[in-house]
């Protein structure tokens, strides 16, 4: 009888243990295949803030190679808002209806016709030169002519969202080639030109839509 129950003793004991061994045994794996997912999940989270990082690298390298004009670009660009700007003044110094629109109008003649003067010379300094366009651009002789036939409080309003329109893109130009133009005394030019034009978009903006 107590051989029986010593027996059953020890049969319980190995049970236990093969019991605790395979316990042990699952935990082992369950963490291994846990640190496996983990590192799983960090690679791929790595490797994906890898690409964003790339990416936004290449985007930024992609807006900084287009930001400025080559330098017979930028002077076509400028040249004709200049041209632009000096005969559209002429236009609102007779045809708006309103002092400050005509006042405008004047001091976009005298502005223009001065920043015109100084590209002239800044581009007489380029390496190789570049040429000064002579012709308005024909998506501004349409502009012009489309404000010539205008009247009254019509051409007010196309007068300015034109102005608008124009400063702005002038704007954008002047500051892109003055932050990294590849010519010197265009830069300057730009950097000089920039607050001129700045200020007539600022008194645009000012005035009763």
């Amino acid at each position: 009888m107590r051989s029986t129950t010593i027996i059953a003793a020890v049969s319980l004991g190995l049970a236990l243990a093969a019991c605790g061994k395979k316990n042990d045994t699952s935990t082992t794996t369950g963490d291994a295949n846990m640190s496996s997912d983990m590192n799983a999940s960090m690679n791929t989270g790595d490797m994906n803030m890898g690409s964003d990082m790339n990416s936004s690298m290449n985007g930024s390298s992609n807006m900084a190679s287009t930001a400025a004009m080559p330098a017979q670009q930028f002077v076509d660009t400028v040249a004709g808002t200049d041209m632009y700007e000096i005969q559209s003044g002429k236009m609102a110094e007779t045809m708006a209806s309103t002092p400050a629109l005509k006042d405008f109008g004047k001091m976009l003649v005298t502005d223009h016709t001065k920043s015109s003067s100084m590209m002239k010379a800044a581009a007489a300094k380029t390496k190789p030169m570049v040429s000064i366009p002579v012709a308005l651009p024909a998506e501004m002789k349409t502009m012009l002519d489309t404000l010539k036939a205008a009247k009254g409080a019509d051409f007010d309003k196309l007068f300015m969202q034109q102005q608008t329109e124009g400063h702005q893109k002038a704007l954008d130009a002047l500051k892109a080639y003055a932050a990294g133009g590849d010519q010197p005394s265009l830069q300057d030019f730009a950097t000089k030109a920039t607050p001129v034009v700045q200020g007539h978009l600022t008194k645009l903006q000012a005035m009763p839509q």
